[in-house]
């Protein structure tokens, strides 16, 4: 995946742990939620991704009078053989960016349900098999709030991670000037692999090797959250297997066969933090997120490495 990485580094200047997630995302079989406040690249690092490899990619806009139809498909009459056709929506595709995902209604949230969890679309009555590989990256403002609807837990709870851009450094944003000031080095972008191969590293990332001592270690990092004060909800099963899907996604990516807890406890924020809820207290207090998952990582014994 290191053509992969550089391809999108033409695009996006300086935010090379923002793009190894995102990599790890996709090798895990995982969704991305980037959050930050606009004009950071959020949608440029899908588009990016998307472009770097040769699969089909659709963007879709999420707006308040976005039906669920829209996602899923509809099935329409066609008079001509009398019967009815299924017409895909924007979810039929191997990456499928959703953008301001938190501007649509909650029904029309909850038509990715489904498919980010099954990777299929049931409609009137008929399931459909989504190919893989099968990511969606959303986007979202977590500052202007009006006219939006936060996504319910459910919906955060089936994104692998959470990541924020953040600012460029003054070098990298200097550099931007030069690359993006006179063309768009997105238009310019060429595939550099294609879906087959990904769904190889895809296949292969699942035989990466980890150990018990390891396994014990992710169940101990999430029921850290659990138990922590902090916290009135703490990570899901579900967040449990996400945590291992990528910390063997972030090994493969490193060249290892194998996964150090070092994986684990580097993904443990970007993998856990959105699916938990803070304490009255910590609100009260004004506590980051991050950093109270980060303070339960601490708090759980790291096996032997050897």
């Amino acid at each position: 995946m290191g053509n992969v990485r550089a391809a999108i580094e033409q695009v996006i200047e300086g935010k090379r742990s923002s793009i190894d997630l995102a990599l790890v995302a996709l090798l895990a079989e995982g969704h991305l939620l980037v959050e930050d406040v606009p004009g950071v690249g959020k949608t440029m690092l899908a588009k990016a991704l998307g472009r770097s490899i040769d699969c089909t990619v659709r963007r879709v806009q999420f707006t308040p009078d976005l039906l669920p139809s829209d996602i899923t498909g509809v099935s329409v009459f066609n008079g001509e053989s009398r019967e009815f056709e299924f017409k895909p929506g924007g979810i039929f595709a191997n990456i499928v960016v959703g953008d301001e995902i938190n501007r649509a209604s909650p029904k029309t949230q909850s038509a990715l349900l489904e498919s980010m969890e099954e990777q299929q679309v049931s409609v009137d009555g008929t399931t459909y098999r989504l190919e893989t590989p099968f990511m969606v990256v959303a986007t979202q403002n977590p500052i202007e709030m009006e006219g939006t609807y936060p996504l319910p837990e459910a919906q955060r709870d089936r994104f692998m991670a959470r990541i924020e851009m953040g600012y460029p450094t003054p070098s990298a944003e200097l550099d931007m000037l030069d690359t993006h000031g006179n063309s768009d080095p997105l238009a310019a972008m060429q595939p550099v692999t294609d879906a087959v191969t990904v769904r190889g590293l895809i296949a292969a990332t699942k035989k990466t090797y980890v150990s018990q001592a390891v396994k014990e270690y992710i169940v101990g990092v999430v029921n850290a959250t659990r138990h922590s004060r902090d916290l009135r909800l703490g990570a899901s099963p579900r967040a449990t297997l996400q945590l291992l899907r990528a910390a063997r996604a972030q090994a493969a990516l490193s060249g290892r066969d194998y996964v150090s807890p070092d994986d684990v406890s580097s993904l443990a924020v970007p993998v856990l933090a959105h699916r938990v809820l803070p304490s009255t207290e910590a609100q009260l207090a004004r506590h980051k997120l991050p950093d109270i998952v980060s303070a339960a990582v601490h708090t759980v014994a790291v096996p032997d490495r050897r």
